[in-house]
């Protein structure tokens, strides 16, 4: 009788998953894809977020020539500047603001397309993406926090706060303990300054942005 080759089993071939500590790499771009790049090591772990349902995030959109998102939110996830690479178009990032003091808005200036949200100063490391610029929203968790949302009173509030601000305020602190603070593609680290030129929206420009009164969902 022939004696028939010992057969090995193969072991199985594992499938990688995303390491829910270190996460995983997405690409965003702006409607044209003129300016791309990719935020890095993501995952619900280390960022936030959030839906924004306050009026300078509607009025942004339609400032940018988007249409007024209400009455659904603004989907931002919060993250570190230093984890986002930009890829192409860094030449195409404009900025504008609502006040000589009020938040940056970053938006592509080759499509209008509305992508970042940074404060005044690199010093306070943060940086708010939009979600529908990713690759993949589902990769950055479900949403922790809704901003300026509707109380039982009437008035507005928000919803998962504390949850928010302690990581908000967890990545600045080391960033800034570290140096990382100064890796951001949105300030000069040697000035301070933003790469672009700031245009501060006027108040006739503010004004003209004429926005329906639409309620927020009930907290």
């Amino acid at each position: 009788m022939p004696i028939r080759p010992r057969q090995t089993r193969k072991p199985p071939i594992k499938t990688q998953r995303p390491d829910p500590v270190a996460g995983v790499d997405l690409t965003f771009a702006c409607d044209c894809n003129t300016v791309r790049g990719a935020l890095i090591g993501v995952s619900p772990h280390n960022g936030n977020r959030v839906d924004c349902y306050c009026h300078d995030c509607r009025a942004a959109e339609v400032y940018a020539g988007q249409p007024d998102p209400a009455p659904d939110p603004v989907g931002i996830f919060q993250y570190k500047p230093d984890k986002v690479r930009i890829d192409a178009g860094q030449d195409q990032l404009a900025v504008f603001s609502f006040s000589d003091k009020g938040v940056l808005r970053w938006q592509a200036r080759c499509c209008g397309a509305p992508l970042f949200n940074t404060l005044r100063s690199p010093k306070i490391a943060f940086v708010g993406i939009r979600t529908d610029r990713v690759s993949d929203a589902t990769a950055l968790g479900p949403v922790v926090s809704r901003a300026f949302v509707r109380k039982a009173n009437g008035k507005r509030g928000h919803d998962g706060l504390r949850h928010a601000l302690f990581n908000f305020a967890s990545n600045a602190i080391t960033a800034r303990l570290t140096g990382r603070w100064k890796q951001t593609p949105f300030f000069d680290a040697a000035t301070g300054e933003p790469v672009s030129k700031v245009h501060v929206v006027s108040a006739a420009e503010r004004a003209a942005l004429v926005l329906p009164d639409v309620q927020p969902p009930q907290a």
